[in-house]
């Protein structure tokens, strides 16, 4: 397991990314054989072990793989040992309406957030009964509003799907299906730092006209990079770690469970 980077500068900020948990409602349901309840709940141990202080939580969709009511209640409790404030927002596996509910009187749900000399912009890439993302106008609107607001500070922004291809044949047609009008958007403000996203479980790490473009693994099934049709991998479970520095700079790194025993079964499903 790779170190964190040494030391921080004083009033950095330390974000933790978890996601494409794939949560059931109920306890002995699997994802292609694994118990997905039990490598979020080794996952949180692990970043509960390396990581003492955590600024934000950045749970970025597929929470729940069923959208159940119970699946979220499940995501909470095996999150609460890192004692972190968090923001939850939707992928596609999710019942974006249920998540929001269960959200809606605390601070999870909140899309603007700004932390320290930061301003984190969290949307909702979601579509019902899609597996492809869409950010809709009044996502874009949100989008562009906050970009303007933030007066020059350094923003990260995040969302479930993937805006640009990752290499992957089966899985690069299901990414953000309008990423032009985001980055019509997006590059008119060279504050924007970094994307930030889910959706392909796997690590990605890209620059797009000086912005980088990073994915993080699932904390249950990861695919296997480069692959033509449909692939698990043999890499476990993980999560990214990225440190806000106040004067702009990013960094990030991406840590797995050192041992998890699972037996694939594709006949499962997807």
């Amino acid at each position: 397991m790779s170190a964190d980077p040494a030391p921080a500068p004083e009033r950095s900020l330390w974000l933790i990314q978890l996601t494409d948990s794939h949560l059931f409602g109920t306890p002995d349901a699997t994802l292609l054989g694994m118990d997905t309840a039990e490598s979020l709940r080794q996952v949180v141990t692990q970043v509960a072990a390396c990581h003492p202080r955590i600024d934000l939580l950045l749970a970025s969709g597929d929470l729940s793989q069923d959208g159940s009511v119970a699946s979220y209640q499940r995501f909470a409790e095996l999150t609460r040992p890192l004692q972190a404030p968090a923001r939850w927002y939707p992928g596609n596996h999710d019942e974006a309406d249920v998540l929001q509910a269960l959200c809606a009187d605390d601070a999870r749900r909140d899309t603007v957030v700004d932390l320290g000399s930061w301003r984190l912009i969290l949307l909702d890439s979601s579509q019902a009964g899609q597996v492809a993302g869409h950010l809709d106008a009044s996502q874009l609107t949100l989008l562009e509003q906050a970009l303007q607001g933030a007066d020059g500070r350094p923003v990260l922004l995040s969302f479930h799907h993937h805006p640009l291809p990752v290499g992957c044949a089966w899985l690069d047609p299901i990414g953000l299906n309008n990423a032009e009008a985001l980055f019509a958007i997006t590059d008119q403000y060279p504050n924007l730092k970094a994307i930030l996203f889910g959706h392909v479980h796997q690590e990605v790490d890209l620059w797009r006209q000086g912005v980088r473009l990073l994915a993080s693994p699932s904390t249950c099934v990861q695919f296997a990079p480069n692959s033509v049709d449909f692939a698990i991998d043999e890499r476990l479970p993980g999560y990214r770690w990225l440190r806000l520095d106040a004067d702009g700079q990013l960094h990030t790194g991406v840590e797995r469970l050192a041992h998890f025993a699972w037996q694939p079964d594709l006949q499962r499903g997807y």
